[in-house]
Formats: C-alpha cells, structure tokens, sequence
C-alpha cells in the first residue's frame, strides 16, 4: 500500500460510514490493523477518514478502540486531528477517553501527538484552553499526554525566535506539573521540557 492507496481507504471508509454500513468501513481497515502497517500511511487512511460524517466517524473510531491496536490509535488519532478546525471541544474530549481507553504509554503518546500536539501549532490559545484542565487530570496516560503536546509544539516551533512569546507561555503552562511524581506522567512532561 502507498499513500495514495491508504488516503483513497479512508475516503472509502468514510462513504460507507455515511451510507450507515460501519462495519463494511471496519472490514476495509481490519487488515491493516493486524499486521505492521506503517504509521503514516494509517496517518493517511485516519485523516481521510475523520473528513467524513462527523457522528458516523465518531462511531467507528469507538469500534476501532474496542479492538485496541496500537495501529488504531493512530487511526484514531489522525481522524480527530481532522476534526480539531470543526469540533475542537469534542475532538480533545474524545481524545481524553481514547488515551484512558488505551492504558498504555504509546497509546497516550500517539494520540497526544495527533489531537493536543497539533492543535497547540493552529491555535495555541485555544489549544492552551482545553489541555488545561489535563494537567491535574486523575488519570496518569492524560497528564502525559501534555508534555507529548508540548513536545510537538516545540519540535514544530524549530525555536522560531518570533515563537519564544508562546515558548514562555507554554513553560509557565507547564510549571505546575514540574511537581509531577507519576514517572509515566513526568516522562512526558520532561519531553515537553
């Protein structure tokens, strides 16, 4: 499969979602799942998919959950990665049940480098906005993801001089998880760092 291939998936996912037949879209995406497929062409399938039926998606990417493959989180990830210019709210809300859902470092961490991650790159105030309340979330996989977030931006920034104003920002976004104890969670945050 190439990335044209895996783009054309996703769009074809996203048809039969919208015809109401999930579970053909499902069928398409299986194979990929069970084997090593690489990341950006699920990239690729994700982001055609999460163009689609926004409640349709939505419903499909909890059936690829339930399965809990590490290739659907990033499926999943890509696809509300799409939904962040229409549905920011709902996207890093779905975002958060993903990563609890996933229970596992990669999974915070794929998901965090596709919803919050990019988000803080389109619209860093808004992004700041809803990963705010993550920093004291209960749930370790969650506070991760911040730093995951974090990350990105700063690996995205490139340390643009005329970025440092959000580069402080984000620091002193960060300093109240410098007292972090979780090492799950303070790996992350060390990254942002």
């Amino acid at each position: 499969m190439n990335s044209r291939e895996a783009t054309g998936l996703g769009r074809r996912m996203a048809d039969l979602v919208t015809a109401g037949q999930p579970a053909d879209a499902y069928k398409l995406l299986a194979p990929l799942l069970s084997e090593r497929t690489p990341f950006r062409l699920l990239d690729r399938v994700g982001a055609a998919l999460g163009q689609g039926e926004l409640s349709g998606v939505n419903g499909l990417l909890q059936t690829i959950a339930e399965v809990e493959t590490e290739g659907g989180w990033v499926v999943i990830g890509a696809a509300l990665g799409q939904q962040l210019a229409s549905d920011a709210d709902g996207a890093f809300h779905r975002c958060r049940g993903y990563i609890v859902a996933a229970d596992v470092w990669y999974g915070a961490d794929i998901l965090g480098e596709r919803v919050p991650g990019p988000a803080l790159v389109q619209d860093f105030a808004g992004a700041l906005h809803l990963l705010a309340p993550w920093r004291h979330d209960p749930n370790r996989w969650v506070r991760r993801a911040v730093g995951v977030a974090a990350h990105f931006w700063a690996k995205r920034s490139r340390g643009a001089e005329e970025l440092r104003p959000q580069a402080e920002c984000l620091l002193a976004f960060l300093e109240p998880m410098f007292e972090e104890w979780e090492m799950d969670s303070v790996k992350g945050v060390g990254w942002g760092l």
